[in-house]
C-alpha cells in the first residue's frame, strides 16, 4: 500500500479526496497497489470530516505528517510561498516525495526544490501548477523530450480569456465584463493577478524552463495585462482578420536565446489558439520533429486540477513500486540568455488619435521611417471633429525602434494621443 499525506483540504484538496474515493478501483489497478490517504490536515477540520475523513486520519500538525515513517507521498495544496516552501523542504529532507499545485513556489524557487529533491533522492511533481487538468509538464518532460522545442504559446489564464471572449462576441467594455466575471466566480474580488498577466507569467516561466532546458526566473518574464484593451481594439482586430488574446509566449531564436513574455496580442483567425474561448486554456507547442501540437481543456477548477494532482501521485507511486524514484529530475542543464523585451522583433498594431488635416500621415510615416519602422497597413482614418483615429500595422520591426518612434510622436503637436500598441503574433 502507498500511503499519502494531504496538506490542504480546500477546493483542490477536496477534489483529490473525492477522486480518490470515486475512482478507487481503477486507480488501484493502474498503480498496482492501493493508495491510502493516511493523514490529512487543514485549518478547517469540519470541512475535512464532512468529506468522509475520519478522526484517525486527521493530523494534529504538519510535523505529524512529515515525521510519519509510513507516509510515502505528501500532497501540498495550501498555496502561498513561504509556509509551503518550509513544509516541502522539510518533507523532502525527511525522505518524502512531493506533489504540488503551487505555481508561485515552482516559478520562484523551483531550482532550490529540484536540487533538494535530487540530493535527497525523492520526486517532486507539479503538473497541476500549470493549466489545471491539461497535461503539459509531463508531455514536455517525456513525450516530447526527443525534440528541440522551438516555441510554446499558451492561453494560460481562464479569467482573461473569458473577458476577451465576451468583449469580442458581445461588444461589451472590459470593466463591465470583469464585473460579470467576478459575479460568476471566474474572477477574484481582487483580479490583479489575472488581468495584469501575473498568473500567466508564473506558468510560462515554468514551461519555458522545461521546454528550453534552461532556468527562467519570474523576473525575466516581460508582463503586460489586458486593462488597456478597448472595444475599439477588439473591433479593429476583427476588421483586420485577427482576434485579441492574452498570450504567454516562449521562443528560442537561432542564437539559442530565449524570449519569454506575457501580453495581449493579435493572432490570425486561422491560428489554432484563436478558437479557444471563454474560460478554457490551451498550449500550442512547436517542435523540430513533432511539428505543431496543441493541448486544450479546462485550465482550472476543482476536479480538473485534482485530476492532475492524482496523475502525479499515480506516477510517483509507480516509481516507488519499481524502485525508480528521482528518475526525471530538473532538466535545466543549459544556461541560455533570456533577451530583454526591447530586443524583440515583431509586428505591431498602433491606434492613435491625430489632427485631421493634410500632411499628418506623411509626418508620422517620416518619424517611423527615420527609426527603421516600416508601415504595412493603414486601416482607417475616422474623423472626430478636428481629430481622426489612425490605425497602423507595422512590418516586423525591433521593439526598441518602435519605442523610440513613439516617444517622438507623443511630443508632436499633430498627435493628440497614442491610444494603444499591441503586438501582432503572426507565426504558426
Amino acid at each position: 500500500m502507498i500511503n499519502l499525506g494531504l496538506i490542504g483540504c480546500g477546493t483542490v484538496g477536496s477534489g483529490v479526496i473525492k477522486l480518490l474515493n470515486e475512482n478507487k478501483d481503477i486507480i488501484t489497478k493502474r498503480v498496482g497497489q492501493p493508495l491510502f490517504l493516511k493523514k490529512v490536515i487543514d485549518k478547517d477540520r469540519v470541512k475535512c470530516l464532512a468529506l468522509g475523513i475520519t478522526e484517525e486520519q486527521m493530523a494534529a500538525s504538519v510535523d505529524e505528517i512529515i515525521n510519519d515513517s509510513e507516509i510515502d507521498i505528501i500532497i501540498e495544496l495550501i498555496g502561498g510561498t513561504e509556509t509551503a516552501y518550509q513544509i516541502i523542504t522539510a518533507a523532502m529532507r525527511a525522505g518524502k516525495n512531493i506533489v504540488t499545485a503551487n505555481k508561485d513556489l515552482i516559478a520562484l524557487r523551483g531550482k532550490e526544490l529540484f536540487d533538494l529533491a535530487e540530493s535527497n533522492k525523492v520526486d517532486i511533481y507539479f503538473e497541476a501548477s500549470v493549466a489545471g487538468g491539461i497535461p503539459v509538464v509531463f508531455p514536455l518532460k517525456q513525450s516530447l523530450s526527443a525534440n528541440n522545442i522551438k516555441e510554446v504559446i499558451g492561453i494560460l489564464n481562464g479569467t482573461t480569456n473569458y473577458i476577451l471572449t465576451k468583449m469580442s462576441s458581445e461588444g461589451l467594455p472590459l470593466d463591465q465584463v470583469l464585473k460579470e466575471a467576478q459575479e460568476l466566480g471566474y474572477a477574484e474580488a481582487n483580479p490583479e493577478s489575472d488581468v495584469e498577466g501575473l498568473d500567466a507569467a508564473r506558468k510560462i516561466a515554468i514551461l519555458s524552463a522545461i521546454a528550453f532546458n534552461s532556468r527562467v526566473s519570474l523576473n525575466q518574464v516581460y508582463v503586460e495585462g489586458i486593462m488597456s484593451i478597448a472595444t475599439e481594439d477588439i473591433n479593429n482586430a476583427k476588421a483586420l482578420g485577427y482576434v485579441i488574446k492574452l498570450l504567454a509566449i516562449a521562443k528560442e531564436n537561432e542564437n539559442r536565446e530565449i524570449e519569454v513574455r506575457v501580453h495581449p496580442a493579435f493572432i490570425p483567425y486561422d491560428h489554432p489558439l484563436a478558437s479557444v474561448h471563454n474560460v478554457n486554456n490551451a498550449i500550442y507547442i512547436k517542435g523540430d520533429a513533432v511539428g505543431e501540437v496543441m493541448l486544450y481543456g479546462h485550465g482550472a477548477g476543482q476536479m480538473p486540477t485534482a485530476s492532475a494532482v492524482l496523475g502525479d501521485v499515480i506516477e510517483i507511486s509507480r516509481n516507488i513500486l519499481h524502485n525508480a524514484i528521482n528518475r526525471i529530475g530538473c532538466t535545466c542543464f543549459d544556461e541560455k540568455t533570456v533577451i530583454d523585451i526591447s530586443q524583440l522583433k515583431s509586428e505591431y498594431y498602433i491606434r492613435m488619435t491625430v489632427l485631421d488635416r493634410p500632411g499628418v500621415l506623411a509626418g508620422i510615416a517620416g518619424v517611423f521611417g527615420n527609426n527603421r519602422v516600416s508601415i504595412a497597413t493603414v486601416l482607417q482614418q475616422v474623423s472626430r471633429g478636428s481629430l481622426a483615429e489612425l490605425i497602423l500595422i507595422t512590418h516586423t520591426v525591433k521593439e526598441s525602434d518602435l519605442r523610440d518612434s513613439l516617444l517622438i510622436l507623443k511630443d508632436m503637436s499633430i498627435v493628440s494621443e497614442i491610444n494603444n500598441v499591441i503586438r501582432v503574433e503572426n507565426s504558426k
